[in-house]
């Protein structure tokens, strides 16, 4: 049988097949699962029309694996063990305050990173998602609950606080220095303007000197 790449089997599927490999038996793969005993057998359906093939001999006195029913459980109980061993990464200590964060580069890399132990070590059992970033967050609909960003404050709708204060200036090698100068600001649009994604410090420095 073809299956495009998109297509997965749905867990409650393999979950199915695993219940009844372990028990040998629909009826207890059933009680298990707290469900019907038809569900179990719809789910076994489904998936060996998916695969194409049996994966379960039936018999009067229950079920058995066919050799590559017994390949696929293989498979199957070691992502399932998988799943169980690792699934404290995606729950939440009782008591732990998650704090969505998302910051910019220069903030994150040299003020924030080195802080985080800290941050995150505290008697609070705080734990900090970091998302790093330029663009302006919507909070509400991105689940955020602070954002470190460089502009004014004031937004409608937030709190702003003041974490510094930036000092912008032009930078140039020693020798491109010495050519360009002192005197008129306007001299250094004959050069090639060096900036990240954001222009808008140069604009605000020009600006800053009547241009």
């Amino acid at each position: 049988m073809d299956h495009s790449s998109d297509t997965m089997v749905p867990l409650e599927t393999l979950r199915a097949f695993d219940a009844a490999a372990r028990t040998g038996s629909f009826s207890a793969a059933a009680e298990k699962l707290n469900i019907t005993h038809g569900a179990v057998s719809r789910q076994i359906a489904k998936l060996e029309d998916w695969l194409g093939l049996k994966v379960f001999d039936r018999g009067a006195r229950g079920v058995s694996l066919t050799i590559e029913g017994n390949r696929l459980h293989l498979r199957t109980a070691e992502a399932f063990a998988l799943i169980s061993t690792h699934s404290d990464r995606w729950v939440e200590p009782r008591g732990t305050a998650v704090v969505r964060l998302t910051s910019i580069p220069s903030v994150s890399g040299l003020w924030l990173m080195p802080r985080m132990a800290a941050l995150e070590n505290n008697p609070s059992k705080l734990r900090i998602v970091l998302d790093v970033d330029i663009r302006q967050a919507d909070l509400a609909d991105e689940g955020i609950d602070l954002s470190i960003r460089c502009g004014r404050g004031g937004i409608p709708g937030r709190v702003s606080v003041q974490l510094f204060e930036e000092h912008v200036f032009p930078v140039a090698s020693p020798e491109l220095a010495r050519e360009i100068g002192r005197g008129d600001p306007a001299r250094l649009l004959k050069y090639p303007l060096i900036n990240d994604s954001d222009a808008s410090a140069w604009r605000a420095w020009f600006a800053a000197q009547g241009m």
